[in-house]
């Protein structure tokens, strides 16, 4: 009997984005990438492993993937309020010219800036104003994306580092996990406040389904 996504579920998925023109814009493949012209510098290239429901990627293709089979290849369309979302007035803000001299930045049409943790492009330069777009590049746009879930993550250890390096975007190899006896220790490169890692911790128990999580310093951890 084939398998079948359930919320949850933590799946490996290869996934090709491209808009209604058959323009690529996203995808986990590298020879997709390069015949497509799309950067190959800024990262490795390969399967995902996402936990299904956890919007680890987009909302409208993480509802889709419920129900669907492994090792399938599906095409889904999405509609600009559940990829990218819609365009929004409220996100094109006029910031003063001088405010980008002071960081020595000599504004101009398609420059990308990053402003209150937030990613713009540069619109329009005009009598001391400079208009920003805060939406995503991709907003009010319909896209399609090819989608095969290749198998069902089960280790323990394997569903801890992809959640934590997905939800953290932090490389997978900075993250020590060790499980015995439904015991998960988990060893972060950098001190996290406590408040956070005990919230971590009830969200990962919640879907890993183990005794216990903890978060521990390096030199504490168990071989």
């Amino acid at each position: 009997m084939t398998d079948v996504i359930k919320e949850h579920d933590f799946i490996e998925i290869d996934y090709t984005g491209k808009l209604v023109d058959g323009t690529i814009f996203d995808t986990t493949e590298e020879k997709v990438a390069k015949d497509n012209n799309l950067p190959t510098d800024k990262g490795k290239f390969g399967a995902a492993t996402i936990c299904v429901g956890e919007n680890q990627i987009l909302p409208g293709l993480d509802k889709e993937l419920v129900g669907k089979e492994i090792s399938k290849e599906y095409t889904i369309n999405l509609s600009a309020e559940n990829a990218f979302g819609k365009r929004d007035i409220k996100k094109m803000k006029i910031m003063p010219i001088n405010s980008f001299k002071e960081h020595n930045m000599q504004p101009q049409p398609g420059l990308q800036i990053e402003a209150d943790g937030e990613m713009g492009v540069i619109t329009r330069v005009s009598g001391g104003r400079v208009i920003v777009n805060f939406n995503h590049p991709l907003a009010g746009k319909e896209v399609v994306y090819l989608v095969k879930a290749n198998k069902v993550i089960t280790d323990p250890k394997e569903k801890i580092v992809s959640f934590l390096s997905t939800s953290m975007r932090m490389p997978k190899d900075k993250i020590g996990v060790a499980v015995k006896d439904e015991i998960a220790e988990i060893q972060m490169p950098v001190q996290l406040p406590e408040q956070f890692t005990e919230a971590v911790s009830k969200k990962l128990l919640e879907l890993v389904k183990l005794k216990e999580i903890k978060f521990v310093k390096p030199e504490t951890m168990k071989k």
